[in-house]
């Protein structure tokens, strides 16, 4: 999760909603990626997004079957939908997002839909710094507006 926070670090550096996720196979790290929706102009350029594109073109197949997800928070319906996808069998999260987050924050895609893959999720708040970070980073965006 630390490398997950650190990613999301790098987004807020870059101006981007601080948002960062890192890719585990055989508890090695294999891939990293952070927001990037304003760098590239780019909606579909989560975190998560980006890191399944990558990793899915490097290992030659869209099914992530071994990978277990650390993402600093939970994913957007867009992102739990790539996940669910790419079959990715478990997401660690950093806080749950009780108004977009679709891994049961706010909504749970495999029992609303009755999809047949099945994501295991747990939380890993990192002492909660996930979460003030990204209060930190919304109440000084809403101060400048």
């Amino acid at each position: 999760m630390r490398c997950a926070f650190n990613e999301a670090l790098k987004a807020w550096r870059k101006g981007e909603i601080p948002i960062g996720a890192v890719a585990v196979i055989d508890e090695k790290l294999v891939a990293r990626a952070h927001n990037a929706v304003e760098t590239n102009h780019d909606p579909t350029a989560h975190a998560e997004m980006q890191l399944i594109r990558e990793l899915s073109q490097r290992k030659g197949d869209w099914r992530l079957t071994d990978v277990t997800l650390y993402v600093n928070k939970e994913p957007c319906p867009m992102c739990a939908g790539a996940i669910y996808k790419a079959r990715i069998p478990k997401v660690v999260i950093g806080v749950v997002d009780d108004k977009q987050g679709c891994l049961g924050g706010c909504l749970c895609l495999h029992t609303t839909l009755r999809l047949y893959h099945r994501v295991s999720v747990e939380v890993e708040p990192l002492e909660d710094a996930c979460e003030r970070m990204l209060k930190t980073f919304f109440e000084l965006r809403r101060q400048r507006a």
